[in-house]
């Protein structure tokens, strides 16, 4: 299951690792690494830990989902798939972390169909939840309005017209006529009811509150980055900054469908640091540090919860054979 995603992370790291190279020459070195000896490295572990209560409420929304859905899982075993998803966290738009699906599907039997409309559901609720964090810093600071509420409203109509059940019944219906889609029509209305139920206001309202909650621990995150190097006093940086620079950066990296957002997350990021009157090694250096502490501590955090999720499926396996053994 996970050896074909292995190419595809592993481009993505050398993609990464290409920009990043970029960034450190735009920086200058010499500069940049001063800089990273600037930070104070002791942070590090709240900034990480940061990220994972992120992780953390995004598998609360998960849950939830399943519970709206009545797919019935462990505890245990949905926290390990849903880690598990996070290498995925390279893929545009995140939308390879669809993975938990056929992880679902191999783990109870559950349709892919019926359970992969959790993700578009969860990047739905991670969009709207994001704008709304933008929206107040773009206008305190004058920056960023149109595009922001422009993505905003082509997401909010997105789930109206989800919503509108007659009206998507019939685009179904009309997609049934298509020949090479005719023999996927049940899969299709599956996954639509599926979307249908996580969509209702309730759900949605709450989804999306949850969202609100955990990319806000990302933004807090990037505010002691930005605050954690030693002569942070000269930088004017508030929370409702950071939370604008860091929301809107992700925003926009989301948007682009790039692998994790990379190249563009990374530019946003600088260049409104840069724009905001802080050092081009300082700037680099912290979007370098917040992206390892976000990005790739996801990245990290997934592998490892596939090896742990392979040695609990391996060792149910060979539970489940020395039971037969024994009945026999």
């Amino acid at each position: 299951m996970f050896s074909k995603y292995k190419k595809k992370i592993l481009v993505s790291i050398a993609f990464g690792a290409v920009i990043y190279l970029a960034f450190s020459i735009y920086a200058d070195l010499d500069k940049l690494l001063a800089a990273f000896g600037d930070f104070n490295w002791l942070w590090l572990p709240l900034i990480l830990s940061l990220s994972f209560m992120n992780y953390i409420f995004r598998f609360l929304k998960w849950q939830y989902y399943l519970y709206i859905l009545d797919i019935r899982l462990s505890r245990k075993e949905s926290f390990l798939i849903f880690l598990s998803a996070l290498t995925m966290s390279v893929t545009p738009g995140k939308m390879g972390e669809v993975l938990k699906s056929y992880l679902l599907k191999e783990e109870n039997g559950t349709p892919v169909s019926k359970s992969a409309p959790i993700v578009l559901a969860e990047r739905l609720t991670d969009f709207v939840s994001i704008v709304l964090l933008c929206i107040l810093g773009s206008y305190v600071y004058n920056y960023g309005q149109a595009v922001i509420i422009i993505i905003g409203i082509v997401f909010i109509l997105t789930i109206v017209l989800l919503s509108m059940k007659n009206l998507s019944l019939n685009l179904i219906n009309l997609l049934s006529k298509i020949g090479f889609l005719k023999k996927h029509i049940d899969k299709i209305n599956i996954a639509y009811e599926s979307i249908y139920l996580m969509i209702k206001i309730k759900p949605l309202i709450i989804a999306t509150f949850i969202s609100l909650i955990s990319w806000f621990f990302e933004c807090i995150g990037f505010f002691i980055v930005l605050n954690a190097f030693s002569h942070s006093g000269n930088m004017e940086i508030s929370l409702l900054s950071a939370t604008f620079i860091y929301a809107f950066s992700t925003l926009i990296g989301a948007v682009a469908m790039l692998p994790g957002g990379v190249g563009i997350t990374e530019a946003s990021l600088t260049g409104l640091l840069v724009f905001s009157k802080i050092s081009k090694d300082i700037s680099v250096a912290s979007t370098l540090i917040i992206r390892l502490a976000t990005l790739w501590f996801a990245v990290f955090v997934g592998i490892i919860s596939v090896f742990l999720f392979q040695r609990l499926t391996n060792k149910k396996i060979e539970n489940l054979g020395i039971e037969n053994s024994a009945e026999k």
